[in-house]
C-alpha cells in the first residue's frame, strides 16, 4: 500500500497570499496517482487551501499528518507546498491562519512523526522557503537526524526562498518533470534519488538548492514509466557480449539493406541498434552502426554499457 497526503496551501489570513501551491500540488496528485500505463500507483488525499472558506489550519495539517504516517505502509509519503519560516527555535510550515511564523507546524514535531512511522519508506517533500533546515533540528547542532526508511528533499536551503516562475513552484515543476520521465533509468524506474539528481543538474549555483536527506538502504521507487528498451532486449546484452570489454565484430550480413543478409545476424543487429539509441554500445572506427556493419567493424559497450551488462549478468534487474 501507498499512501501520499499532498497540500497547497495559497490562502493566508494574516500573511501574503500565494498563487502557485495549490496548482502545484494538482499536478503531483495527478502524477503521483498512476504509473505511466495507467495502473494505479499512490492513494493521494489533497489538501487545499483557496479562500476563506477552505483553510488548511496546523491543527488540520497535524492530524493529516499523523494520520498518513500511523500506518505500516510500503511508502508513506508527504508534499507541502505554502509558506516556510525559519528561526533560532527551527522552521516550520506556515498555515491558513498563522499570524507568526512559530504558530505554524513545527519541522521537527514533522520529524519527529515521520521518524516514528512504522512505514516502511517515509518520504517528505517541501516546497516552501527555508524548507532544508526540515531533518536537521536545532538540538542537534546542525546535524540531520533520520531514522532508517527516512528521505526528505526540499526546494532550497535553510537560507534561500523557494522560487515560482510562470504560476509554478520551481522546485515543483522539475520534480514533475522527473516524474514524468525524465528522471527514469533505462527499466523506467523513478526514485527519490534519481529526482533529486534531475533538480540538481537542472538549476544553476546561483539558483535556489535543492536539498537532499536520506537514512535508507536501498532506494524505493517512486513512479514507473515507459522505460526506452524492453526489458527482454535489455537482457540481451549478456548474449551478444561475453563481457563489459568484448568487441562484437560487425559485417554486412548484418544489414538488412546489405546484398546478401542473413536473418539471425540483422535481428542480433536490430538489438544492438536499440542498445546504441539508448548509449549503451557505440561502434568502433565508425561513426555510426549501419557504417561499422558494412565496413567490417565491430561495436563495443559504452561504461554505462558495461555497468548494465552486470546489472543483468547478476540479476539486479
Amino acid at each position: 500500500m501507498r499512501k501520499a497526503l499532498v497540500v497547497g496551501i495559497d490562502y493566508y489570513e494574516n500573511v501574503s497570499q500565494l498563487f502557485g501551491c495549490v496548482n502545484d500540488s494538482y499536478a503531483v496528485k495527478n502524477v503521483l496517482e498512476r504509473h505511466s500505463d495507467g495502473t494505479i500507483n499512490f492513494a493521494v488525499k489533497l489538501i487545499t487551501a483557496t479562500g476563506p472558506g477552505n483553510l488548511v489550519s496546523r491543527r488540520s495539517l497535524k492530524d493529516n499528518i499523523t494520520e498518513l504516517f500511523k500506518d505500516d505502509t510500503e511508502i508513506a509519503l508527504f508534499y507541502f507546498s505554502g509558506h516556510g519560516y525559519i528561526e533560532s527555535t527551527g522552521g516550520y510550515l506556515i498555515t491558513s491562519e498563522c499570524k507568526d511564523g512559530d504558530d505554524g507546524l513545527s519541522m521537527d514535531e514533522l520529524l519527529y512523526i515521520a521518524n516514528s512511522s512504522p512505514a516502511r519508506n517515509k518520504i517528505i517533500i517541501l516546497d516552501s522557503c527555508h524548507s532544508g533546515i526540515a531533518g536537521t533540528p536545532a538540538s542537534t547542532g546542525g546535524k540531520a537526524l533520520l531514522t532508517e526508511g527516512v528521505t526528505i528533499l526540499t526546494a532550497s536551503s535553510a537560507s534561500q526562498y523557494a522560487m515560482e516562475k510562470n504560476g509554478s513552484g520551481v522546485f515543483t515543476t522539475l520534480m514533475i518533470d522527473a516524474l514524468n520521465g525524465s528522471a527514469a533509468n533505462l527499466v523506467g524506474d523513478i526514485t527519490p534519488g534519481s529526482i533529486y539528481a534531475h533538480i540538481d543538474q537542472s538549476l544553476g549555483p546561483w539558483e535556489q538548492r535543492p536539498i537532499f536527506k536520506t537514512n535508507v538502504k536501498t532506494f524505493t521507487t517512486l513512479r514507473k514509466v515507459q522505460p526506452p528498451i524492453q526489458l527482454s532486449d535489455l537482457k540481451k546484452i549478456i548474449e551478444l557480449f561475453d563481457d563489459p570489454g568484448f568487441e562484437f565484430k560487425l559485417d554486412p550480413s548484418f544489414e538488412p539493406d546489405s546484398k546478401n543478409p542473413i536473418e539471425e545476424n540483422t535481428e542480433k543487429f536490430k538489438i544492438l541498434q536499440k542498445l546504441n539509441h539508448i548509449n549503451l554500445v557505440i561502434p568502433v572506427g565508425e561513426d555510426h552502426m549501419y557504417y561499422a556493419a558494412m565496413n567490417s567493424k565491430s561495436c563495443k559497450l559504452t561504461v554505462l554499457g558495461g555497468h548494465y551488462w552486470s546489472l543483468v549478468k547478476n540479476d539486479r534487474i
